[in-house]
């Protein structure tokens, strides 16, 4: 019997050995509270236009995104008025490095589609869940703020 439990204990150690090593460490969504604190400025409105562009490094293929979105409401902010057009930054990345990939994250979550209402919280000159920029864009906050109105 104690044979048998050392076999089965080996086995399962050797199956978390297994799924710790492929698993990844993904950001964690912020709560509403979290995204309206960290946010400089939160809009509602349509995404018109969306723009990407790709790029490799690392082990990594990046697509990076700007989606125009035709302001409905700023919620939070100053100098967003509506009709206004605001310019969100945001990005994913995939894995194609070969292998498991390294613990990271995949990016931005829930992101928009052209002609789509949403919610968007933004940082601008300020921490967006990533890190923080000075030069006056407006980036979405951390891997989940896009939301539904």
């Amino acid at each position: 019997m104690s044979g048998l439990i050392v076999s089965l204990s080996a086995v399962v150690l050797i199956a978390v050995a297994i799924s710790a090593r492929s698993a990844r460490i993904e950001k964690p969504d912020l709560t509403p509270d979290q995204l309206r604190e960290t946010s400089t400025h939160i809009v509602v409105g349509a995404v018109k236009q969306i723009w990407s562009r790709e790029e490799s490094a690392g082990g990594w293929d990046f697509t990076h995104y700007v989606a125009e979105i035709a302001v409905e409401r700023c919620e939070k902010g100053d100098g967003l008025q509506p009709t206004q057009l605001v310019y969100a930054r945001y990005w994913r990345k995939r894995w194609n490095g070969g292998g498991a990939p390294p613990a990271d994250t995949n990016g931005h979550r829930g992101i928009p589609k052209s002609a789509e209402r949403i919610r968007v919280y933004l940082a601008r000159d300020a921490y967006d869940g990533f890190g923080s920029t000075k030069d006056h864009g407006f980036n979405v906050i951390g891997a989940n703020g896009f939301a539904k109105p």
